[in-house]
């Protein structure tokens, strides 16, 4: 056996550590057809996975853009702005 087949092999997850992960990850979508208490294919929750992740990036420039837009407009205080500098430090 090949080294390199080896170190595969020893690096393997078994069907039962892909369930889990799945059912954990299926546990973590809100709101979605997957989150009832039945077992879903694993296909469909990597899906959803997907699909969550891409909506909450695009969530996030939307309200990256709304923000710049915000803070460039000088419609808020300067405390308004002290605040939001200190939450986006964290």
């Amino acid at each position: 056996m090949s080294n390199r087949r080896a170190k595969s092999s020893v690096s393997r997850i078994t069907e039962d550590e892909v369930n889990d992960l799945v059912f954990k990850l299926q546990a973590l979508l809100p709101d979605s057809t997957s989150r009832s208490n039945k077992r879903v294919s694993a296909s469909k929750v990597l899906k959803e996975t997907c699909n969550y992740i891409k909506n909450l990036h695009k969530e996030v420039d939307d309200l990256s853009e709304k923000l710049s837009q915000l803070l460039a407009s000088g419609d808020i205080t300067s405390f308004d702005a002290d605040i939001i500098r200190t939450l986006l430090k964290q």
